[in-house]
């Protein structure tokens, strides 16, 4: 994808994102590592993510992501559950890519 927007997003929960502050690096939630890629969205993206995947979890929050600040290989994907393209890191994720990280409130 030419145009892949600079900012991207992930949810996960409390414990994994303290986690990574400890290593320098996010290495994905056991759904990522299963698939062997980071999973990420869009921000359009992000409201279906969160109740698919993410319903009636509490403690989550939000990565904003610099994709410019990636190092790894970062592609745009189709998605085989849902036939929409999405943003998948092969590789780790180093927490100085991440922008902000906020609490989730809506679920």
């Amino acid at each position: 994808m030419n145009n892949s927007p600079q900012v991207i997003y992930k949810i996960l929960s409390q414990e994994e994102w303290e986690d990574a502050q400890k290593t320098g690096v996010y290495r994905g939630s056991a759904m990522d590592m299963n698939d062997g890629f980071i999973h990420f969205s869009t921000k359009d993206q992000v409201p279906q993510i969160l109740e698919k995947y993410f319903k009636g979890q509490k403690d989550l929050l939000q990565l904003t992501i610099d994709t410019r600040k990636i190092n790894g290989d970062l592609r745009w994907e189709v998605s085989p559950r849902s036939g929409k393209i999405y943003p998948h890191l092969y590789g780790e994720l180093p927490i100085q890519a991440v922008v902000t990280a906020k609490p989730v409130h809506k679920l």
